[in-house]
Order: structure tokens, then sequence, then C-alpha cells
């Protein structure tokens, strides 16, 4: 899986106001929840860290179609993460929080990455249209193992036919998305049923 390097810093100021002045500086406020666990009513949750990155540097990492392990380098430490949640600015459409998840290579991983069609189906060669339902899957694995792409071969697929989520399998990961989502399917168009009445007709 593709690799990006941000730039990050240890953030002390916690308040609101100090949230607003750092993104009006072009950052933005973010938390790593680390490997390391700490005990809180009797519970062991993940230590939080928080930093601040740029945010010109972030949307290299948020607005593309690639799907990237985040290394943010923290005052010259380097810690490997995905992005586990993203607030945005509805008005503007900018990153204003970040959740960051640190992860290790022997500990599995669920991320959402992107579904890739290849081949031309059976369906469309009849006249029929393919339509791509689902964007992205979410998958289980470790993360250098992680595609960058699900590629799915869709040239059996004849008119009225589709492809569940149940019906794919892809190398050292595991599907995660709920089984019965539909990924993919050929659809019945006009001129293909207009074609297939003209056929019926002539017999």
């Amino acid at each position: 899986m593709k690799e990006i390097t941000l730039k990050a810093q240890l953030r002390t100021d916690l308040g609101k106001k100090a949230s607003r002045d750092f993104r009006r500086a072009g950052n933005v406020p973010a938390v790593i929840y680390g490997v390391e666990k700490e005990e809180k009513n009797g519970k062991q949750v993940p230590v939080a860290k928080s930093i601040l990155v740029n945010e010109k540097e972030l949307n290299k990492a948020v607005f593309t179609p690639n799907v990237y392990i985040v290394n943010l380098d923290i005052e010259g430490q380097v810690v490997k993460t995905i992005i586990q949640d993203l607030q945005m600015d509805f008005v503007k459409d900018n990153p204003v929080h970040v959740d960051f998840y640190q992860i290790t290579e022997d500990k599995p991983i669920v991320m959402e990455v992107p579904v890739k069609l290849t081949g031309l189906a059976e369906g469309v060669k009849a006249g029929g249209k393919l339509n791509l339902s689902v964007r992205k899957l979410k998958v289980k694995g470790l993360y250098n193992q992680l595609p960058d792409v699900l590629t799915i071969d869709v040239t059996p697929l004849a008119i009225g036919k589709s492809l569940k989520v149940a019906d794919l399998s892809f190398d050292n990961v595991e599907l995660v998305s709920p089984k019965d989502v539909v990924v993919c399917g050929v659809r019945m168009t006009r001129a293909a049923r207009s074609a297939a009445a003209e056929q019926t007709s002539e017999e």
C-alpha cells in the first residue's frame, strides 16, 4: 500500500480558542491513538497524543482517490498510522480535525480500499450498462499486505447479473463489508431491451 509522510508537531494548548487560532494559521488539530494503553475507569484505553498537522500537507492524503499509510514525522520521531476519522467543515469542505491510529506490522487493521473493475462484461457486449455501486470496500489485514486497489474481473457478468461482497475474495485480506452489499452489476438499457424485443418478434 502507498505511504505518505506528513510533518507534525506536539500540541500543548488544547483549548477551543487555541484550535481556532491553529486553523487560521493553516494547521489542523489532530489526535494519535497509540498502541500503548492506560487504565481509565477500570478499562484499558489507547493513549492519545494531541498534535498539529499542516492543512496543505494533510490535503495530499485526503483529497485523492488513493488510500495511504500515513507516516507522521513528529519533531523527528516517525509514527506509522492510518486516518481513522476525519471531520470536515461543511461549508468550506476543508479538514478541521483528524484522528490517526498507530499501526504495527503484527496487528491487523481495518481500512477502506478502492475498487477497480477490469474486463469487458458479457452484458455490456449485449448492450447493457455496467454500474459500480460501491467505490470502496472495508478489508482487514496486515498493513504491509493491503493492496492499493481491489481488482474485480467483470467479464462473466451478463445483463441483470451483479456481484456482491459475498461473491468476492482477495489474497491476504478479509472482506469485512456486509456480504449482501452489491458492488457492481450490469443493468438492462433501453437499447438492449428494444433489441431483445425485436429478436423475439422475429423468432
